[in-house]
């Protein structure tokens, strides 16, 4: 199918064309609407106006031309700085990008054949020479630029110079179309995809060989009839090439850590969602996302749930790294974003959240995300809001399992132990008849007084950041424990691989930490989610990916729990490789229960503690989330107490109108895991509250 074409236009009319956004993930020229450009340099040729940051995928779309498949490569890129030009044409660029079609311009078929008086060869050395690649060349005049405009630096325009696939006689060059490719190589793509190279450099990064390799594909072009296109014909050198490259990669481009960031970031740049050096006045931030996690990210994010995992290596690494998650159908968490920066993450997300937003509306315009889980009170909440339109859920992952590392390095009574992490739980949510924060962590002092290494670690550590805590969870509904579980499996994966004692040398370098996690990390959660699609690599899998606590925790039978709604203060659940033997969960359905089985005495949280929270959460039997008591007591205020300015009250009776529409959110999330399910008595008081509220006034 041909692009539509309309009549023509002037070359300073350009800005008037519509900006078109097919909604493909991918798209060619046959899904745009084509003008002829009127006199000028560009007389007669075909353009037209896409977002910029869609040209990637027009030129992949290009390159999969059912009749010519092809493979677009820059044969020339120019750049401009802002602010150089005083009056701009209106087609000036800041960036200039000629794209070939790889079977050109050079023609070589006459050579290979030994026919032709060579009037076609060019130099082997020099501009225009393309070494190793004589065997393309087929004197394909198909090409087009892409000109980032100067004026408008969201928008591209695409001049198309030649739209065929043809030679210099105008007769098809390569392709179906070429009766002299028919059972050649030139009938198909000069080269793998990028999605082919980005496969095979992931297996061979989590250590597949060669002969695997080869193997895999070619029972999986078998299964799919035989070869239909350029990937089915992967070779040894294919493979070997990809080999080289990576031997041949090393994450020190410049002696100097930060000129070797930025050559990373220029090279990287569609990896890079939002990239800021440091200066004197701002801070260093990278935000990193391959074209993979997008894809997971669309994928596993729509109508679900993103969750922070902030501040990771802030005493080891040169800027503490923080990782946005997706849970998989596996409850696994896959990281889709990473972000590098020098202050506090929280602090500066309103910088980069808004682009990561748009990075996956671009892709998909229907995109939407049902919750984000954030695990640091500093997290800009009303960024995250205004760039996801979502719920904010805040996720104390991160607190439970410091404090019970602590508990269990420095207390070696377990009944004490159990009896300060559950009081630990009453500082946090403040669920004791106290009138702030300090009170209750004063009386925690007092209590536990004789466990001296403990509550030194608390008051250097904690003690600081104890009201803010509790603070934003008396302003924002808290996750259910099951996500934890995901995250502490991310975290404690993520520590195996970088802070292995082999790579001290390089934890003070950034750019060993953006070539590792792009690397070698990225491919071991390509790897998981490839075997869990395919099947194959089964027995390469790491076995950590399938004993996610949240996962094994949904495969108890709810008959293995032994569970006395008249006596909440333990529970059993027996062991699923052991009938004889049950385990005791004490603090029932809170993130600070704890459970006597070995996984949950290492400080992890356990499949026990999940299926038991899970239990208490679908019986209604577990005490309600603090967020919801403070919701309710917030309601009861404005009902007896009413705010006499008129404009104040109407603001109120929106905000509870509000209120409960999150309520029947929260009910949503509830079912998926993320949040505890409010008793029904108290959602149906918070509803009668509201109405009879809105109705007195």
């Amino acid at each position: 199918m041909k692009g539509h074409e309309s009549k023509m236009a002037r070359m300073e009319d350009i800005l008037n064309l519509p900006v078109q956004d097919p909604p493909c993930a991918e798209f060619s020229a046959a899904h745009i609407t084509w003008v002829k450009v009127e006199g000028g340099r560009q007389g007669g040729d075909d353009i037209a106006l896409i977002p910029f940051s869609r040209v990637d995928d027009f030129v992949k779309g290009e390159s999969s031309n059912a009749e010519c498949p092809a493979s677009f490569r820059i044969e020339s890129r120019r750049k401009r700085s802002e602010g150089s030009i005083s009056k701009p044409r209106v087609d000036g660029y800041l960036e200039y990008t000629l794209y070939w079609c790889s079977y050109g311009p050079e023609d070589y078929r006459d050579c290979e054949s030994g026919l032709g008086d060579g009037s076609n060869f060019k130099p082997t050395t020099g501009k225009g020479s393309r070494p190793g690649r004589r065997h393309m060349m087929r004197g394909c005049l198909c090409h087009f630029t892409v000109k980032r405009l100067y004026t408008r630096p969201l928008l591209a325009l695409i001049i198309y110079n030649q739209r065929k696939h043809v030679d210099k006689t105008g007769s098809p060059c390569h392709g179906i179309l070429d009766q002299d490719a028919v059972g050649t190589r030139a009938m198909y793509a000069p080269r793998i995809s990028e999605e082919l190279r980005q496969k095979v450099m992931s297996m061979l990064y989590v250590g597949i060989s060669l002969d695997n390799i080869i193997q895999h594909h070619m029972e999986v072009v078998q299964g799919h009839g035989g070869p239909h296109n350029r990937d089915d014909f992967l070779t040894r050198n294919d493979v070997r090439n990809i080999e080289r490259v990576i031997r041949n990669t090393s994450h020190e481009l410049h002696i100097d850590d930060a000129c070797s960031v930025k050559i990373w970031v220029q090279r990287h740049q569609k990896h890079v969602f939002y990239f800021q050096d440091a200066s004197a006045s701002e801070p260093f931030i990278l935000g990193i996302q391959t074209d993979w996690q997008l894809q997971q990210m669309l994928r596993h994010g729509q109508n679900g749930s993103v969750a922070s995992h902030s501040t990771f290596g802030s005493k080891k690494l040169k800027y503490p790294l923080s990782t946005l998650l997706v849970f998989d159908s596996s409850r696994n968490a896959i990281p889709v974003a990473w972000v590098i920066t020098s202050s506090l993450t929280g602090q500066d997300i309103h910088k980069w959240v808004g682009s990561l937003a748009e990075r996956l509306r671009t892709k998909d315009s229907r995109w939407r995300l049902n919750a984000f889980l954030v695990d640091d009170p500093s997290f800009g909440f009303s960024a995250i809001r205004d760039a996801f339109q979502c719920r904010v859920l805040l996720c104390v992952w991160h607190v439970r399992r410091a404090w019970i590392k602590s508990l269990l390095k420095t207390c070696s009574n377990i009944d004490v132990q159990r009896e300060m992490f559950k009081h630990l739980g009453w500082i946090l949510y403040s669920s004791r008849s106290v009138s702030n924060a300090m009170d209750a962590v004063q009386e925690f002092m007092e209590v536990f007084v004789d466990q001296s290494a403990f509550i030194d670690y608390f008051k250097s550590q904690w003690s600081p950041y104890i009201e803010s805590w509790v603070s934003c969870i008396r302003s924002l509904p808290v996750a259910g424990p099951e996500p934890h579980a995901a995250i502490e499996s991310y975290h404690r994966r993520l520590k195996y691989k970088l802070f292995n004692d082999q790579y001290a040398n390089f934890w003070p370098r950034i750019d060993w930490l953006i070539h590792t996690l792009t690397t070698e990390f990225h491919s071991l959660y390509w790897l998981d989610q490839y075997t869990v699609e395919t099947g194959y690599f089964s027995n390469l899998r790491d076995e950590s990916f399938s004993t996610n606590a949240w996962y094994q925790a949904l495969h108890i039978p709810d008959i293995d729990v032994i569970l006395d709604e008249q006596n909440l203060q333990v529970a059993k659940v027996i062991s699923q490789t052991d009938r004889n033997l049950a385990y005791t969960i004490w603090n029932l359905g809170s993130e600070f229960s704890l459970c006597d089985c070995h996984w949950s005495n290492l400080g992890n949280l356990c499949k026990h503690v999940i299926k038991v929270a899970m239990m208490c959460k679908n019986r209604q039997v577990a005490r309600p989330l603090l967020a919801a008591q403070i919701y309710r007591q917030t309601l009861l205020s404005l009902l007896h107490n009413p705010p006499d300015d008129p404009v104040v009250l109407d603001h109120a009776i929106l905000c509870t109108t509000r209120l409960q529409q999150d309520i029947k959110g929260w009910e949503d999330l509830s079912n998926s895991g993320l949040l505890q399910q409010l008793p029904p008595e108290l959602n149906s008081q918070m509803a009668d509250n509201t109405l009879l509220f809105a109705r007195s006034h």
